[in-house]
């Protein structure tokens, strides 16, 4: 699996937190992986099913690890984007349009391993595919400003 693709799954659980109580959020992070796993097989083959897997040990390690910090540093990463989003606040923004904003700042602010620049670029591809004609710009220039300080 890619890194663009795990980055991907990330992004869809980061969006999952706007809809789901806290305490609802290890069993909905379960049944993603496992709902997942199942879209992606051949249904035309079950005997099969049971041993495909989408996700690797270390990807699927990966994105939970992934999206348990930016889930613990929620207020942190809302204050960044707030502070950076002229005219806007998190309270205002579109649910995907946030879930990826929350995705790239916290590569760009604690992920050291993430260029700044790529985590921009995956935002804005985030925003291409699931957010509304002005997300990618919308998103760049708040990344823009965000990258000014870090």
């Amino acid at each position: 699996m890619t890194r663009s693709e795990v980055r991907e799954h990330i992004f869809r659980l980061v969006f999952r937190l706007e809809f789901n109580e806290a305490e609802d959020m290890p069993l909905q992070l379960e049944r993603y992986f496992e709902d997942t796993d199942k879209e992606d097989l051949d249904s035309d083959t079950p005997e099969d099913a049971e041993k495909i897997c989408l996700f690797s040990e270390d990807d699927e390690r990966y994105i939970r690890d992934k999206y348990d910090n930016i889930r613990g540093n929620l207020t942190g990463l809302d204050e960044v984007i707030n502070s950076n989003a002229k005219g806007w606040d998190t309270g205002r923004m579109g649910k995907v349009d946030l879930a990826i904003l929350r995705l790239a700042v916290y590569e760009m602010k604690y992920d050291e391993k993430i260029p700044v620049g790529v985590a921009i670029d995956e935002a804005v591809e985030l925003a291409k595919k699931y957010g509304q004609d002005e997300s990618p710009s919308f998103i760049n220039g708040i990344l823009a400003s965000v990258a000014k300080s870090v």
